[in-house]
């Protein structure tokens, strides 16, 4: 198990050194430092007096890769790649490009987004997963049938008609709900009640959907027969074997979900005026405020890869005869 996780994470360190590497390129060499001071101060009527000034207090005037000038290890660690890139392994973001510290604002935004993306991902996981076993257990009726429809429908909606519908709904025709913002104290719940409920209906057509097909092939297997050939109620069946068969792809796709925990959800917490990371990657994208965006990028690598490492764990805790060497 040790040597399992020790390779796993080594495997993840060069991803992540990949993908920070691709990363650097991508805004150093596409767009140079001269091009961000004219994005962040205004276009082409920068002045290069500006424009110098700009790159010095955001320590950009300095070599990309290796500094010639300075002596010994400074050579590598005085350069714009150290500070923008070789930094974030350590956590350290330094200050965005609008100025602000980087660190402290995720560490600020964080908690909104795990208010909002937590109830969603555990709601909605156990709503679809109770869904998929009802339609699982009336297959081949009409409830099985008219479910089915449904949740393809529902799959064909977007989910920017959700948001608008039902913020016109709940928030200006009922008044149940505010249409946006959000607070940190007593009162929160308000704001997050028609966004998390938003959210889950949302993915629940999906969901349902894959998870009906999974309990469906399992459902047919000879383990389910001999199940029921020993007397078990159909219940029972699917509950105790077929739901803890088909574990291994439902945590297979939750993967995808786990960044969005810490990251947020850029739609939604644009919509919903949510201060949170999705919002904040929106303002630093429309704003051209790249360091912002290389932050996010690597919180966002580095959650994801976790959640592949938590997927293998969780696959021999599913499974005893899953061994992770």
């Amino acid at each position: 198990m040790l040597a399992y996780l020790a390779r796993r994470i080594a495997y993840g360190l060069l991803v992540l050194v990949g993908i920070n590497l691709v990363t650097f390129l991508l805004f150093f060499q596409v767009n140079t430092p001269d091009d961000m001071a004219r994005l962040q101060l205004g276009g082409k009527r920068v002045t290069p007096d500006a424009i110098a000034k700009w790159k010095a207090e955001r320590g950009y005037d300095r070599p990309l890769y290796v500094n010639p000038q300075a002596q010994g290890l400074r050579q590598l660690t005085d350069t714009v790649f150290f500070d923008s890139s070789a930094r974030m392994f350590a956590f350290d973001f330094g200050p965005a490009d609008s100025g602000r510290n980087i660190a402290s604002e995720i560490r600020r935004r964080a908690w909104p987004s795990l208010a909002l993306a937590l109830p969603v991902f555990i709601v909605g996981l156990g709503v679809s997963i109770t869904l998929a076993l009802g339609l699982a257990f009336f297959r081949g009726t009409y409830l099985d049938f008219w479910g089915s429809v449904i949740c393809v429908a529902m799959m064909s909606i977007s989910s920017l008609f959700f948001i608008v519908a039902g913020q016109f709904v709940f928030a200006r025709l009922l008044q149940l709900v505010p249409v946006s913002g959000f607070d940190v104290g007593p009162d929160a719940w308000r704001f997050l009640l028609l966004p998390v409920a938003i959210s889950i209906v949302a993915r629940l057509g999906g969901e349902t959907r894959f998870n009906r097909t999974l309990f469906l092939e399992e459902i047919n297997k000879d383990y389910v027969r001999t199940a029921r050939a020993k007397g078990l109620s159909e219940p029972a069946v699917l509950f105790g074997h077929v739901l803890r068969n088909a574990l291994i792809p439902i945590l297979s796709s939750s993967v995808a979900v786990i960044p969005l925990l810490f990251m947020g959800s850029l739609i939604t917490e644009s919509f919903f005026s949510i201060p949170g990371l999705g919002s904040y990657l929106i303002e630093a994208i429309a704003a051209q405020d790249f360091a912002v965006v290389r932050a996010m990028v690597f919180i966002g690598s580095v959650l994801y890869i976790l959640g592949l490492i938590l997927t293998d764990l969780s696959y021999s805790w599913a499974d005893p005869r899953i061994r992770l060497q």
